[in-house]
């Protein structure tokens, strides 16, 4: 394999990144994570339930959130469509979002939201200046696009692909695992480059658990008691592949979560929670035990699709790995 044959030079550090060379398959990285996905589960399952959790705290609005993300992912497809690389400090320093225009039917198409909802949730941003339009232009102001910094999702990012390294190092297929900080600092010099790459992945993961569980909220409240399953100190799987870790993870929690805890750790009102976690129980993804807590426990039907979206997940994030991975240049000036 002609891995990390070209180098990423941090400009802080000065020291060398690896590079995974266009000669590497994105079907190797597949099978990789998923020959592997044990230890890369926590990394992965932590970004995800932060990640919603979040995204709840800024408007009591998942979707809301998606919203503004999605117009600014629209700056970092100009960046891409005109070549041009914007690092984190950069891109975030004194900028407000321009689009040109709004279109409500390509978001809806996008993020799989109806129609009425994308306008109502824009007029409801609009109004509280979260946005701001003037004709069909619409601006992202820059409080808005600093409140959405990618602070804990960029570290969490990198920390996926820190775990990433080192299985490839335990695989021998490359000879070094670089630190976390090193990462990160790869990660902020090519910034737009890297956020465009995990917004794409995050909408489509997005899309097909709305498509699956209609309410965002519902997946961001099922995902607390996801986490409070892999990170049971009992919960030690046998194998590390992605099939065997998908069968062992079902019912392994003995010990669940009540509602009360997973309204505090979401900020989901308590009434909410209850409300859909019923959904959830309902549909067989989680199961309500005799001390009447919530354990993640996918039965029948629930089981079948939680395989397949897990197996869809992993497509997604391979291509991701594989073009961060791939395109990532640090040059020393």
């Amino acid at each position: 394999m002609g891995f990390f044959k070209s180098k990423w030079v941090c400009l802080k550090s000065m020291k060398t990144l690896p590079s995974i060379s266009a000669h590497i398959d994105e079907k190797v990285i597949n099978k990789v994570i998923k020959d592997n996905f044990a230890a890369l589960a926590p990394a992965y399952f932590t970004l995800t339930s932060n990640w919603f959790i979040r995204a709840y705290d800024h408007y009591k609005d998942i979707d809301k959130f998606v919203l503004i993300i999605y117009l600014i992912h629209q700056d970092l497809i100009y960046f891409r469509q005109n070549g041009v690389k914007i690092d984190y400090d950069t891109f975030y320093k004194n900028k407000p979002i321009e689009i040109d225009k709004i279109n409500i039917s390509d978001i809806s198409k996008d993020l799989g939201v109806p129609k009425e909802s994308i306008r109502r949730k824009v007029l409801e941003l609009e109004k509280k200046g979260v946005i701001k339009r003037t004709g069909k232009k619409i601006f992202v102001v820059r409080d808005t696009l600093y409140k959405a910094k990618a602070v804990d999702t960029l570290t969490e990012v990198a920390n996926i692909l820190h775990e990433f390294n080192k299985i490839l190092k335990k695989e021998k297929l490359v000879n070094e695992v670089y630190s976390l900080k090193e990462i990160i600092l790869a990660i902020k010099e090519n910034f737009s480059y890297c956020l465009y790459q995990f917004n794409k992945y995050w909408f489509i993961y997005i899309k097909s658990w709305r498509e699956e569980l209609k309410d965002l909220e519902v997946f961001a409240i099922g995902m607390v008691v996801l986490i409070n399953t892999i990170k049971n100190p009992k919960f030690t799987p046998k194998k590390l592949n992605l099939d065997s870790y998908v069968k062992e993870i079902q019912g392994s929690d003995k010990r669940g979560v009540n509602a009360m805890s997973i309204s505090e750790i979401t900020g989901i009102p308590r009434p909410t929670v209850v409300r859909k976690l019923k959904y959830l129980i309902d549909r067989k993804y989680l199961r309500i035990n005799e001390k009447k807590l919530i354990t993640f426990d996918a039965k029948d039907s629930a089981f079948q699709k939680t395989g397949k979206m897990v197996n869809q997940n992993m497509l997604s994030l391979s291509h991701f790995i594989y073009k961060v991975f791939n395109q990532i240049r640090i040059i020393n000036p």
